[in-house]
C-alpha cells in the first residue's frame, strides 16, 4: 500500500515541475522512473509525442487510466497551508494524474491489466490523447483523472470549436491621418459583435449544459503606435453542447463571417485552432457502476452525476473508441487556473482509495458479466 506521506510527497515534486502545454519532458521522465523502480509497472516508455505509457497485468479487463501533465501557464508557488498543497496543476490536474497513477500501481497482476498514461498539451490541442487514440490503444474502459470533487463523477463534456480570424483592410496610414485607410480592430469590433449575437440567439438555452457559450480569449493587431491597422486577429473559444455538434456551430459561424465581410467590403479569413466534439457517457454502463461504488466505499455516500461545461480528453478517445468511459478527481474545478490553484490533501489522499476500489470493481463486475455468458 501507498503511504499518505509518499503520496503527497510525490505529488508536491510533480507540482514543483513548471510544466506548460508541450513542455512537459521533465515531469515525463519523472514519472517514468518512478513507474520503473518504484511502483512496480512492468513495461514503461515515453511515445514519440511525450505521453508517459505505464502497464501492469494481463488479460480482460484491459482498463485505462489517464491523466494530463501539461498546466495551463503561470506559476503558483508550491506550499502546504490549511490543510491544502497549492501549486499550478494542483487541481488540474496532477492531483487527479498522481492518484491514479498511485491507484494503478496497487491493481494486483492477476485482476486484468491496468495501462497509465500520463499525456500531454491536454490544455492545448489534444495533441497526447489524439495520439492515444490513432495508435489503437487496446482497452474495454477508461477513465479520465479531471476535478470533479472526491464525491462528484463527470459524464459529459461540452464540445470546443476555437477560431483564429484575421480581418485585413488591405491598407493603412499614419495614425494622424486616418481617414486615409480602415481600421482593422475597428472593423473586427463589428465581426465579434455579429458572431456574438448570432451564437446567442441560436444557441441559448433554459440552462447552461445545454446552451452554446461564446468568448473572445485572444486580440491582436497592429504593427506601430503611430500607423492605423492592416490586420487584426482574434481568438474565439465556442463551447459545444451535446444536443448539437460542431460543425453545425461552424456553419453559423461561417456564415456570418461571409456576411459581415461582404457588407463591409474588407477580408476576412480563419482558421480552426480546435474542434472537438461534445461526449455524454453511458450513465448506466458498468465503469460508471464501478466508480460510483468506489466512492461509496470510501465516503459512504452516492455520487451525483456532473454534465460540465468545460472539455476533456473524454470527448476525444470516448467519441473514438465508443468504450465505457467516465472522468473523476480530486479538487474544485473552480480552483483551477486560479492564482491560488489547490487541493485538498485528505480528499486528494480519499481518490486514491476510490480509484482503488473501482478498479477492483471493474474488474469484478466485467468477469462477472463474462462468466455470464
Amino acid at each position: 500500500m501507498v503511504s499518505p506521506s509518499y503520496a503527497v510527497e510525490l505529488l508536491q515534486k510533480a507540482l514543483e515541475l513548471y510544466t506548460p502545454s508541450r513542455s512537459e519532458a521533465a515531469l515525463a521522465n519523472m514519472l517514468k522512473d518512478k513507474c520503473t523502480n518504484e511502483l512496480g509497472f512492468e513495461q514503461v516508455s515515453i511515445d514519440s509525442v511525450g505521453n508517459v505509457i505505464a502497464s501492469k497485468g494481463t488479460g480482460e479487463p484491459r482498463i485505462l487510466l489517464c491523466g494530463h501533465m501539461d498546466t495551463v501557464p503561470g506559476q503558483v508557488p508550491v506550499r502546504i497551508e490549511d490543510g491544502h498543497l497549492y501549486g499550478r496543476g494542483a487541481s488540474d490536474a496532477k492531483a487527479p494524474l498522481i492518484a491514479m497513477l498511485l491507484a494503478a500501481s496497487q491493481f494486483p497482476k492477476q485482476s486484468g491489466t491496468v495501462i497509465f498514461a500520463g499525456v500531454v498539451d491536454e490544455e492545448g490541442n489534444a495533441t497526447g490523447v489524439k495520439h492515444l487514440v490513432k495508435s489503437k490503444l487496446a482497452v474495454d474502459y477508461a477513465m479520465f483523472g479531471e476535478p470533479s470533487g472526491i464525491e462528484n463523477i463527470t459524464i459529459a463534456y461540452k464540445g470546443r470549436l476555437a477560431l483564429r480570424l484575421t480581418c485585413d483592410v488591405g491598407d493603412s496610414a499614419h495614425a494622424s491621418a486616418p481617414w486615409l485607410a480602415r481600421n482593422s480592430v475597428e472593423e473586427m469590433y463589428d465581426f465579434w459583435k455579429a458572431i456574438k449575437s448570432e451564437i446567442e440567439r441560436v444557441g441559448t438555452a433554459p440552462n447552461k449544459a445545454n446552451s452554446i457559450s461564446c468568448s473572445l480569449t485572444e486580440i491582436s493587431g497592429g504593427s506601430s503606435h503611430n500607423v492605423t491597422p492592416q490586420k487584426c486577429k482574434i481568438t474565439i473559444d465556442m463551447r459545444i453542447p451535446t444536443i448539437t455538434n460542431c460543425q453545425s456551430v461552424l456553419d453559423t459561424v461561417d456564415a456570418v463571417i461571409s456576411r459581415v465581410a461582404k457588407e463591409k467590403g474588407v477580408k476576412a479569413t480563419y482558421r480552426i485552432e480546435d474542434k472537438t466534439e461534445p461526449f455524454e457517457a453511458d450513465h448506466s454502463s458498468a465503469l460508471v457502476r464501478a466508480l460510483s461504488l468506489g466512492v461509496l466505499d470510501v465516503r459512504k455516500k452516492r455520487p451525483t452525476l456532473l454534465r460540465k461545461t468545460g472539455t476533456g480528453d473524454m470527448n476525444v478517445l470516448g467519441n473514438a473508441f465508443r468504450i465505457p468511459v467516465v472522468t473523476y478527481g480530486p479538487g474544485d474545478p473552480h480552483d483551477s487556473h486560479t492564482a491560488d490553484e489547490r487541493v485538498n490533501v485528505d480528499e486528494y489522499v480519499a481518490s486514491i482509495d476510490v480509484f482503488s476500489r473501482a478498479l477492483f470493481h471493474m474488474s469484478r463486475i466485467h468477469k462477472m458479466r463474462k462468466d455470464k455468458k
